[in-house]
């Protein structure tokens, strides 16, 4: 036996072996009864391709009841083979086919265990069970979903029941009318087949055949209402499979409204997953999408600013960044992570937090540095530019080249709060803590792809990507890279805009999360932080439980 590969889950359904079987048995309990018999049929393409039955002995006689049901008897099965004797036959007869089956997890169930006994793997084919294609079918068009009645319902071929082959043979003909009706709902690759009987019955269900035509690639897609606005966009490594998603295994509520409201989906094939994620960035920024959240808001980024180009620098949240030699960190997503990495800093290094202009003679007390204890708040007059810069030479380097001035700080104060069993006040510093590393370890990240100038790499099975200054700008057959040194500025040196820092962050995300994996064919300038790593102090399960044994 042997998996199928990912490009056999998308074979055409006319062209997968179905191997439709079913067995009869002692009884229902699969640890103890035993298999009498074993039926079997290998179709594809609407054709039968050949058949296997044998009688089987259990080693044990077998009761009355399952006599009448099945019309197997004990003096039938008397001189039959023995199960291990019957099993390599079998499975050759199985191959990599896609075993069928009604309620076919019983029979499975009864097949394992006896491979199981003998010391045989389990096989590993793909399973279609055609009650559950039954039940997401037509279960509104018949009393149950019994072989039986899906066969007298459906005018199938009459056959004696509970014997192996005939039920194998009436299953096989109750496959080809499910697949017949599934085609209506746009199932027509092994994949589709597989995923239809975990589609939630919603009253979206017939726009499944808006997925017909999507292909198997990586790209992005779009959902778009009766007027053709963009209602949501979003990537995948499979387009089909991922839209498609959408009917059965998502969750989220806003999905329901989505497809409602859907008329049409479009989608846009690339040959790189990368060149996906950056145009699904691009495409969101141009249309907003109201049912898109991540990226969409990207006006709405802020920045940390320390303020230098005053006399007495402070740390503030801006919207907008200005030519005014201040020091700017971001683009953040939030305000509130803005903020959080504000405290962070302000907690360990003691910078004033009051808003109002230093006058040359300040006499004010009332601010809130003074009032929460803070010994170099310029408000008083007490503190002069001179002593208050390498207060501001702390901060720039706490959010450069030395964030161990803060983070340090803040972990050992997280430490002490969760000994003294504080864990609220320890949970706010790890916040802050986390607010701040996050910050930085992605502005590294994004730094040093921007330095290192014209990148060219290589992913083994993909192809090639062209990155200049951290933005993705061509994908690539395979041309041959320049080889003279650009002289181009230092693109990390300049504030990052709102608008980019979502692509950047993206390219910089993959070039990270590929690093295993990537061939560099060219660089203006080496690819590498010139920064250690930091620790993220991000929350995790059980983190409250393990502040104790910080």
């Amino acid at each position: 036996m042997f998996q199928q590969s990912f490009t056999d889950l998308g074979t055409p359904l006319q062209q997968v072996a179905f191997c439709v079987l079913d067995l009869e048995t002692t009884g229902g309990r699969r640890g103890e009864d035993m298999i009498t018999e074993i039926g079997a049929v290998k179709i594809a393409g609407g054709q039968v391709l050949g058949s296997y039955q044998t009688l089987i002995n259990p080693g044990r006689p077998i009761s009355t009841g399952i006599s009448y049901l099945t019309g197997i008897t004990t003096a039938m099965v008397e001189n039959a083979p023995r199960i291990e004797t019957v099993l390599p036959s079998f499975l050759e007869f199985l191959g990599n086919s896609v075993i069928v089956g009604h309620n076919v997890q019983f029979d499975l169930g009864f097949l394992n265990a006896a491979l199981e006994r003998v010391n045989y793997p389990k096989p590993n084919n793909k399973v279609v069970d055609t009650l559950a294609l039954a039940r997401r079918l037509v279960r509104d068009e018949v009393p149950n979903c019994k072989l039986s009645t899906l066969s007298r319902c459906m005018n199938l071929p009459k056959r004696t029941a509970h014997r192996a082959l005939e039920d194998a043979l009436t299953t096989s003909d109750l496959l080809h009318v499910l697949l017949e009706k599934a085609a209506s709902l746009g199932v027509l690759g092994l994949d589709d087949l597989l995923e239809l009987p975990k589609l939630h019955r919603h009253p979206q269900a017939g726009k499944l055949s808006l997925t017909t035509n999507l292909p198997r690639k990586p790209g992005v897609y779009q959902f778009l209402n009766a007027k053709r606005e963009v209602l949501y966009i979003g990537k995948a490594t499979n387009l089909r499979s991922r839209v498609r998603s959408y009917f059965s295994s998502d969750p989220r509520k806003k999905v329901t409204q989505l497809l409602k409201e859907t008329k049409f989906i479009e989608c846009t094939v690339c040959e790189l997953p990368l060149k996906a994620e950056v145009l699904e960035v691009q495409l969101i920024h141009r249309h907003q999408p109201r049912f898109n959240r991540q990226a969409a808001n990207w006006n709405k980024y802020v920045y940390l600013k320390l303020t230098t180009n005053e006399r007495f620098p402070r740390l503030t949240v801006v919207s907008q960044t200005l030519d005014d030699n201040a020091f700017y960190l971001g683009p953040i997503s939030s305000r509130r992570i803005a903020r959080l990495a504000a405290s962070a800093i302000e907690s360990a290094i003691p910078l004033r937090r009051c808003t109002k202009k230093i006058s040359a003679n300040p006499t004010d007390t009332r601010c809130t540095s003074i009032q929460i204890g803070s010994n170099a708040c310029p408000c008083t007059g007490a503190v002069k530019e001179i002593a208050y810069q390498p207060i501001v030479e702390s901060a720039l380097q706490a959010l450069t080249d030395k964030p161990e001035l803060v983070l340090l700080p803040l972990k050992n104060r997280m430490r002490s709060l969760a000994l003294e069993r504080r864990f609220e006040e320890a949970t706010k510093v790890r916040d802050q803590a986390a607010a701040l590393s996050g910050l930085l370890q992605r502005q590294r990240k994004i730094d040093s792809l921007r330095s290192a100038g014209r990148i060219i790499v290589e992913i083994p099975g993909w192809g090639r990507a062209e990155i200049q200054n951290g933005f993705l700008v061509n994908v690539l057959d395979g041309p041959e890279p320049r080889s003279n040194f650009t002289n181009e500025p230092n693109k990390a040196a300049e504030i990052v805009k709102k608008e980019d820092a979502d692509e950047l962050w993206c390219v910089s995300r993959w070039v990270n999360s590929q690093s295993s994996k990537l061939k560099i064919i060219y660089c203006d300038l080496p690819l590498a932080s010139q920064f250690p790593g930091l620790q993220s102090f991000e929350p995790t399960i059980g983190a409250e439980s393990r502040l104790e044994t910080l």
